[in-house]
C-alpha cells in the first residue's frame, strides 16, 4: 500500500516524505518494527516512540508518523495526535472494515462483559447472523475463540479483529469500550451503530485525574454513537444524553420516566424475574443470573437490541434461554450444603453489589474473600475494605495481582477500611491459601464469596503472570478432602 493511500482520513500538519513510498506494514512499537514498515511514533506512560524513531530507521522503517519532527534524515509525516493517526492509518490499511459492519459499543464501570456476551448472543439468534466480540474476557469471531489481554485493545489490533470479522462473515461486532480505549484514541474513526451506558462509579482514578474527567471520557461514546441506551437510574445518565449525537433510548428501574422499566422485581439465589414495561408491552422474564445488577444488565442488552430493530417479545425469550458468564457471579458446584460464587467485583461499587445480591437471597451467612490489585487506584482499597466489612457476615482478606507492590502494604490499606471494631475477619496473604480456609470454614448455608478474580487464571507477581484458577482451586480442596476420608 502506497503511503498517500494510509494518510487518506488523517489529520496531517505537514509532510516531508513521497506519498507513493510503498508500504509493507504499520508498527508503533519500535522492538518488532520489520524493514519497509511505518513507524507511529506514540507517547506512551513509560516511555515515548519519539525516542525511538532512529532505532526504528535503522531497523529499515521507510517513513515515521509524528508529533515533531525527527531529528534525523527521514521522510516523516507530521501530525497533531499520532494516536489518532495510528487509528486512522489502521482502519485505512485494513479497508476500513468498521464501515462494513455493525458496531455496538458498551460502556460503563460493571456490567460491560455481560452486557456484550448475552448481547452477542441474542443478535445471533435475532438476525441468525455471524456476530464478533471484543472483551475484556475473550475476543469471538462468532463461535471461534481469540485471547484477550485488554478491555479494549489499541486500535491496529481493534482493525485487525474487525477485518478478521468481516472476512469471516460477521455482520455485527459488539465491544466492551473502556475509558483508557476512549481517551488514549483506540476507536477514534469508529462509527457506532449503538451506545450502550451500564453505569459509573469509581474506578480508574490512578488513569482519569476525578470522577468528572472519567465521565466525561466515557460519553465520548455516545457523541460517535448513531443512537445510545442510556441507564437514566445512574447519577451521570445527563450527561452521557446530552454527548449523544443521535436517538436516545433510556432505561432505568427506578425512574418510570425510561423508555424501558424493571417492574415487579424477584430477587432470588439463583435467577432474577420480573416485567419489562415498554410503550405498548409488558413482558415477564427468567433471567438465570442472580443479582439486581443482572435486571440492569438484561434491561440494558434489551435496549440495544430494541434499536437494532428487533422485536422485543423475541429479545426477551432469547434472553431467558442465555446461562451466566464466566467470572460474573458464576456458582462453582461444589456438592456441598453451602454455595461458592466466583466474581469478578474489582471495585467499591460491584463488590457491594454481589454481596447485596446474595445477602437478599442466602439462609446462612455471606461469606467475602477478596483482595486489591497492586499498582492500581490506591483510594479505593479502604472504600472495598469497608463494604465487605458492612456487607458481610464475615471477611477474608488475600491477595488479589499484586504486581509490583509488596501484598502486605496492600492488605494494610483494605484494612485502614475496617473500622467497626466488632468486624469479623482474617487475613491470609497467600490467596490459595485463603481460599483453603474459607472452605474448610464453611458452614451450612453459607455463601462463599471468592471476588476479584472472575474470569482470570492467573496472579500477577512483579512481571510474571502465574496460573491461578479459582474453580481448579476449589476442586482441588475437595479432591484433598477426599483424599483423607
Amino acid at each position: 500500500m502506497k503511503l498517500g493511500d494510509l494518510l487518506e482520513k488523517m489529520d496531517i500538519e505537514a509532510a516531508a516524505a513521497d506519498m507513493e513510498i510503498e508500504i509493507h506494514g504499520l508498527c508503533f512499537d519500535s522492538r518488532k518494527l520489520k524493514a519497509g514498515e511505518l513507524f507511529v511514533a506514540v507517547r506512551g506512560y513509560k516511555s515515548d516512540g519519539h525516542d525511538h524513531i532512529g532505532g526504528a530507521v535503522g531497523k529499515g522503517a521507510v517513513c515515521v508518523i509524528c508529533e515533531q519532527a525527527p531529528g534525523i534524515n527521514t521522510p516523516y509525516v507530521l501530525v497533531k495526535d499520532s494516536r489518532k493517526a495510528l487509528a486512522a492509518a489502521s482502519a485505512a490499511w485494513f479497508g476500513y472494515p468498521a464501515s462494513k459492519l455493525r458496531i455496538i459499543g458498551v460502556t460503563g464501570t460493571n456490567g460491560k462483559t455481560t452486557v456484550t456476551t448475552l448481547l452477542k448472543r441474542v443478535i445471533e439468534k435475532c438476525a441468525g447472523a455471524k456476530v464478533g466480540l471484543i472483551g475484556t474476557n475473550i475476543n469471538m469471531i462468532g463461535s471461534k475463540e481469540l485471547p484477550a489481554e485488554l478491555t479494549t485493545p489499541e486500535s491496529f489490533r481493534i482493525q485487525e479483529l474487525l477485518a478478521m470479522m468481516v472476512s469471516e462473515g460477521c455482520v455485527f461486532a459488539v465491544m466492551e469500550v473502556s475509558s483508557h480505549a476512549l481517551y488514549l484514541s483506540r476507536v477514534s474513526g469508529i462509527e457506532f451503530e449503538v451506545g450502550v451506558f451500564t453505569n459509573l462509579s469509581p474506578e480508574h482514578l490512578d488513569f482519569h485525574a476525578s470522577m468528572e474527567e472519567y465521565a466525561s471520557t466515557k460519553s465520548i461514546l455516545f457523541s460517535i454513537s448513531r443512537k445510545s441506551a442510556i441507564n437514566l437510574d445512574d447519577p451521570y445518565a445527563p450527561l452521557m444524553i446530552n454527548s449523544a449525537a443521535g436517538q436516545v433510548f433510556t432505561y432505568a428501574v427506578n425512574d418510570d420516566a425510561a423508555e424501558l422499566v424493571g417492574k415487579s422485581i424477584k430477587l432470588h439465589s439463583d435467577k432474577v424475574d420480573f416485567c419489562i414495561l415498554a410503550i405498548g408491552s409488558l413482558n415477564r422474564i427468567e433471567l438465570r443470573i442472580p443479582g439486581m445488577f443482572s435486571v440492569y444488565n438484561a434491561l440494558a442488552v434489551v435496549s440495544a437490541a430494541t434499536l437494532l430493530g428487533f422485536d422485543i417479545e423475541i429479545i426477551i425469550a432469547i434472553l431467558q434461554t442465555c446461562q451466566g458468564v464466566k467470572g460474573r457471579a458464576e456458582v462453582v458446584p461444589v456438592n456441598r450444603d453451602f454455595t461458592v460464587l466466583i466474581d469478578y467485583a474489582h471495585t467499591p461499587d460491584a463488590l457491594e453489589n454481589i454481596i447485596k445480591a446474595v445477602r437478599g437471597s442466602t439462609h446462612g451467612r455471606v461469606v467475602t474473600l477478596f483482595g486489591c490489585g497492586g499498582d492500581r487506584d490506591k483510594k479505593k482499597r479502604p472504600l472495598m475494605g469497608a463494604i465487605a466489612a458492612r456487607y458481610s457476615d464475615f471477611v477474608v482478606v488475600t491477595s488479589d495481582n499484586p504486581r509490583t507492590e509488596v501484598p502486605e502494604a496492600i492488605i494494610s490499606d483494605i484494612l485502614a477500611g475496617i473500622e467497626d471494631p466488632g468486624a469479623s475477619y482474617r487475613v491470609i496473604v497467600n490467596r490459595r491459601e485463603a481460599i483453603y480456609w474459607a472452605l474448610d470454614n464453611s458452614e451450612p448455608g453459607d455463601v462463599l464469596i471468592l471476588a476479584g478474580k472472575g474470569h482470570e487464571t492467573y496472579q500477577d507477581f512483579g512481571k510474571e503472570k502465574k496460573h491461578f484458577d479459582e474453580r481448579e482451586v476449589v476442586t482441588e480442596y475437595f479432591e484433598n478432602v477426599k483424599c483423607k476420608m
